[in-house]
């Protein structure tokens, strides 16, 4: 697992999924050159998803791929079993794998979080990307456990959110051959590129997308000065669009766009403040 993964969001209108809107985006961005997709991640809204959406989600997917880029859907929890439970439905479709993040809100130490892992990993065929996102989940899965993860052989990669760059250098110099660094922060694609990393999973590359791909692109090619420009330009809205909760700030902007019908989030989400669309509304002029 290389390059630039999308995170999809998950549009909705009038309180319910916009499959046709759904269907168009992923028309969109196969073409850009992205590497693979993920619904059904935090972009995706994923903890406002109903059972009975979610596997309907997954059809629509796989049917709108094709088999054209690889598909990993969003599934994790702080119940192993029901995870478990999950992935089983999941086996069904023609899905490449799972983002999987770190249980949370219980908090469990690093052999708890090992043999989560571990667990999900023997119980199934598909491929795992594990997601370590502390902030979120209230625990970090430190890189000497990761690691001992990575001798799994369908624990695939990470996407790395782990928010502080000395941990994740020191993951991409000790990554074993076929385990993927991939960066969940946004901010740090380029930095992840060019110390050896492998890509990123990130929500901001629902605009610029191809920019995003050029920079993976370059960066392959040893052309790190010419990726460095385009870097420096398109990394100037990523604050922005991370300012209010992701991913009403993208929606918004995909909206605004004409690429989904509806900026509608389900809460506890909201959509996002007239100041911050003001600031939006500047940049997407320029796109």
């Amino acid at each position: 697992m290389e390059g630039l993964i999308l995170p999809i969001i998950t549009p909705f209108k009038n309180g319910e999924i916009d499959f046709a809107s759904y269907r168009n985006l992923i028309e969109y961005y196969i073409p850009k050159g992205i590497n693979g997709i993920i619904p059904l991640g935090t972009t995706g809204e994923s903890p406002t998803i109903e059972e009975d959406e979610f596997e309907k989600m997954v059809e629509v997917t796989v049917e709108a791929v094709n088999g054209r880029i690889p598909v990993y859907i969003g599934k994790g929890g702080n119940s192993t079993k029901k995870v478990i439970k999950s992935i089983k439905i999941l086996e069904k479709y023609k899905v490449d794998g799972i983002l999987s993040v770190c249980p949370y809100y219980n908090k469990p130490g690093q052999q708890g979080l090992f043999e989560h892992f571990k667990a999900l990993s023997e119980s199934t065929f598909l491929n795992i990307v594990i997601y370590n996102i502390p902030y979120r989940t209230g625990v970090n899965l430190e890189n000497e456990t990761l690691l001992r993860l990575a001798g799994f052989k369908n624990i695939i990669g990470v996407k790395d959110s782990s928010g502080n760059i000395i941990q994740s250098l020191e993951l991409i110099y000790n990554k074993p051959e076929g385990f993927s660094v991939l960066t969940g922060e946004d901010n740090f694609f380029y930095n992840n590129l060019v110390n050896g990393g492998d890509g990123g999973i990130l929500a901001s590359a629902h605009l610029n997308t191809e920019k995003f791909v050029d920079i993976y692109r370059l960066v392959m090619n040893n052309n790190h000065v010419e990726a460095l420009k385009i870097w420096k330009d398109i990394s100037q809205i990523i604050p922005f669009l991370f300012k209010e909760p992701n991913p009403a700030p993208v929606k918004y902007c995909l909206k605004k766009s004409g690429m989904i019908n509806s900026d509608e989030v389900r809460l506890p989400l909201t959509t996002i403040s007239r100041e911050l669309k003001d600031k939006l509304d500047s940049y997407i002029q320029l796109l």
